[in-house]
């Protein structure tokens, strides 16, 4: 199975990005499993379309986006994304739909009832949350389920939003939720494991 993760760099006074931190954790921890292709992507619209589009040219199976979410508490999976490009962090403001003509809104495809229990399981905080928003997160789910549903090709999609990790919280001394890097990472690959129909359980290991 050929599944795609990706991640956004840091943006605003972020200097790091917890997605993409807890993503390269993830790969330090349980290593490259066969069939998974990593991206950090630009925050920016049209740098970010042109690199998904050619990532997804190469065929896969399952995306699953992740970004960060400064002041959530818990793992947010997206349920909704909706055809608007709304403020993008570093191209200034762009508003309108982001693909003319095309349908409102997406639903996702990925089993987040299964993904939201294996992770409570795992005693790491999630719930499922409405949409991604109106930014570039919800450009990236968006984009992509489009692009599959234009070409008629069968792959499950998917946006998960991250707290910030802990260090984030310190190093810029705020007071805000978050959860370290490692759980974080172990999220990552419970889900990947839950969308290659793999066992998560204290006696399978992840990402076998």
């Amino acid at each position: 199975m050929k599944i795609l993760v990706t991640a956004f760099e840091p943006y605003d006074q972020w200097s790091e990005n917890s997605s993409w931190e807890a993503l390269s954790e993830m790969l330090k921890v349980y290593g490259l499993p066969e069939g998974l292709t990593t991206r950090r992507y630009p925050v920016d619209l049209e740098r970010l379309k042109e690199r998904l589009y050619k990532d997804l040219e190469l065929g896969f199976d399952a995306v699953l986006h992740l970004g960060q979410s400064p002041g959530s508490s818990s793992i947010h999976l997206e349920t909704i994304a909706v055809n608007i490009a709304g403020v993008t962090y570093n191209g200034g403001q762009l508003y309108g739909p982001l693909v003319d003509g095309a349908p409102t809104a997406y639903q996702s495809s990925l089993p987040l009832n299964q993904l939201r229990d294996q992770l409570h399981d795992e005693r790491i905080p999630a719930s499922i949350t409405y949409h991604a928003g109106t930014y570039l997160c919800n450009a990236v789910f968006y984009l992509t389920q489009h692009w599959h549903a234009a070409r008629h090709r069968k792959c499950q999609v998917g946006f998960t939003h991250f707290p910030l990790i802990t260090d984030q919280v310190v190093d810029n001394r705020r007071d805000m939720p978050s959860l370290t890097k490692l759980e974080l990472a172990k999220a990552i690959a419970i889900m990947v494991s839950v969308l290659r129909g793999q066992s998560v359980s204290p006696n399978a290991p992840l990402l076998a």
